[in-house]
């Protein structure tokens, strides 16, 4: 999502990984180690943050994990996630997961051990207790394609006025916050004695009402996710299927932040499944896991860098780079170098170095592999390089800092960066010095760019870049070279064009 911003502030994401950090809660899953479910084999999760993402390619395991984290309590049974179907699932002998959590009415002080595990035909587990929400894929079906609100699809439907509620404030304050538009004249209709068939009631601008027949599956779903939500009680846990299912992105994106809220003022903890980037965005790094052919890996990969690890696109290499900007100056690169096709390469930002060097070994190891990938890091990098594993590093320590400066000492740089950066010709001198006082007042160099564009007039951080990654290839071509000559080696003979073709 192009500039987004969250709404969460920092200080609150840093609150709640400290207080997962230092085991601050009544009842809290810390841990699975799945040593056999499904393609999952000694697969350790570690949840550092009540919020959790779990990514990957269709039948990766993401619902397994899901799966996993619910049978850790009573409240859950696993037939929820793992039936049995007789004779045609001998597949689930010998599943077993171990368990470390928190629950203060069992240990005060430290944590505890649990384990499920699935032998002659059923489990066996020593559950603990804890109130668990589950909101699966089934919650976007449409009011009119559910079976037991049939009865209400009548012209003489009718319900006793002590049936019909009104929206909880905290609901109708999430949801607006969510779908943008109020709810405050909502109702929730009780259709049996027990409560557990429901039908909502809404309204026009107008004052006219309308029943859930004529809600859209997103509002319908979001309206019914949240009551569940705020109806449950502190330390509760929170399991979701496609969280994005029937959502506009931005949508999801305020659904992954009241989330954030909830956990926060509720200390609940939620763990949900996703195909959608946007999901991810509020998050940080360390509440983000991939489950790929059966591996689990921490951090934040965006869903196109998931089809290429899994080779699901029709691409000649794969490039991961620590950060969105070692991936634009990588990009860059590639584009100073005409001969090279570049249609096949696809690189790819990570969220860290770990994880960038990870993925990339992970890839070149898997024996499903359809084209090779590199990795790249920068000058400050703790990750050691490799030719064996493809593992190279940029050039300088702070690569913001090191692409700046070095423009900034180009002598014949100077008009064409102007130009590029939208500014008269005639005053290359006055912006080469303007740009040397950012650099002489700037403490974080990772704002550089965003301070250039800034004081040239709210330029785009992403032209800023682009003008300066351009600069330094022009002045510099045997740095570029440098890396990009070992990124050749890894393309098939036919991606690399002769350079007078």
């Amino acid at each position: 999502m192009q500039g987004y911003k969250s709404q969460i502030r920092t200080s609150t994401i840093n609150s709640l990984k400290e207080k997962v950090s230092r085991k601050n809660y009544g009842k809290y899953l810390l841990k699975l180690n799945i040593a056999n479910v499904r393609a999952l084999r000694e697969q350790i999760i570690t949840f550092d943050f009540p919020v959790s993402a779990l990514i990957g390619p269709n039948g990766g395991g993401k619902t397994t994990i899901l799966g996993a984290a619910a049978t850790a309590y009573a409240s859950v049974k696993p037939r929820q996630f793992f039936a049995k179907s007789g004779k045609f699932d001998e597949s689930m002998t010998n599943w077993k997961v171990e368990y470390e959590l928190i629950d203060r009415s069992i240990n005060r002080t430290d944590t505890v051990r649990r384990t499920a595990a699935f032998h002659k035909s059923k489990w066996s587990r020593d559950a603990v207790d804890r109130f668990a929400v589950i909101l699966g894929v089934s919650r976007t079906v449409p009011a009119n394609e559910r079976k037991e609100l049939q009865r209400c699809a009548s012209g003489t439907f009718e319900v006793a006025d002590g049936n019909v509620g009104a929206i909880r404030q905290s609901v109708a304050d999430a949801v607006q916050k969510i779908l943008g538009k109020s709810i405050a004249d909502y109702s929730h209709i009780k259709i049996d004695t027990a409560g557990r068939v429901s039908l909502l009631t809404g309204s026009t601008g107008e004052g006219t009402r309308y029943s859930e027949f004529h809600f859209g599956a997103g509002e319908s779903s979001i309206i019914r996710m949240i009551m569940e939500i705020e109806a449950a009680p502190e330390n509760s846990l929170i399991l979701i299927e496609e969280i994005e299912n029937g959502l506009h992105p931005v949508a999801t994106v305020r659904l992954v932040e009241y989330l954030i809220e909830a956990a926060d003022r509720k200390a609940i903890q939620a763990i949900f499944t996703t195909h959608s980037n946007d999901a991810l965005l509020p998050l940080p790094p360390e509440a983000i896991w991939a489950s790929i052919n059966g591996k689990v890996f921490q951090g934040k990969l965006d869903i196109s860098s998931l089809r290429a690890i899994t080779g699901q696109i029709n691409a000649s290499l794969a490039i991961f780079c620590e950060d969105e900007f070692a991936a634009a100056w990588v990009r860059s690169m590639l584009r100073a170098r005409r001969e090279l096709e570049l249609d096949g390469v696809e690189v790819h930002a990570m969220a860290g170095d770990g994880t960038a060097v990870t993925i990339n070994r992970h890839h070149n190891l898997s024996p499903a592999k359809r084209f090779p990938s590199s990795c790249v890091i920068d000058g400050d990098s703790k990750q050691l390089t490799s030719d064996q594993d493809h593992v190279y590093r940029l050039p300088g320590e702070c690569p913001e800092a090191y692409v700046f400066d070095r423009v900034l000492e180009a002598a014949d740089a100077s008009g064409r960066l102007t130009i590029r950066l939208s500014q008269p010709f005639a005053e290359a001198a006055r912006l080469i010095e303007r740009l040397r006082e950012i650099r002489r007042t700037n403490r974080d160099p990772h704002l550089l760019f965003s301070q250039v564009g800034e004081a040239l007039g709210f330029i785009p951080v992403e032209a800023v870049q682009e003008a300066f990654f351009t600069t330094w290839a022009e002045a510099y071509p045997t740095e570029v070279d440098e890396l990009i000559e070992k990124i050749r080696a890894l393309l098939p003979a036919g991606r690399v064009a002769l350079a007078n073709a």
